[in-house]
């Protein structure tokens, strides 16, 4: 059995650390609820991919969509707030 291995070295050198920051997990956390929203719109399309639309689907597909604006919005806004007056508003 031969064994594959690379000749040259990495031309990119991970670090040893691969963890994302404290930063990172903050942002990702604040972005959590357009994620969610997004998901859950998403959720709402692929289920008419296979049948018509009912009534019931079309309302879920308006509210999913409604969600995922009121998430976007009060991400925007708070991410103004934070640029604004230089911390958390």
């Amino acid at each position: 059995m031969k064994h594959i291995v690379a000749r040259q070295r990495p031309v990119t050198v991970l670090p040893a650390d691969l963890e994302p920051s404290g930063a990172e997990l903050d942002a990702i956390e604040t972005e959590m609820p357009v994620v969610l929203a997004e998901v859950e719109l998403l959720d709402a399309l692929i289920a008419l991919l296979d049948r018509p639309a009912s009534e019931f689907d079309a309302q879920r597909v308006r509210r999913a969509r409604n969600r995922v604006l009121t998430a976007r919005r009060e991400l925007a806004n708070h991410t103004i707030g934070i640029t604004v007056s230089g911390d958390v508003a």
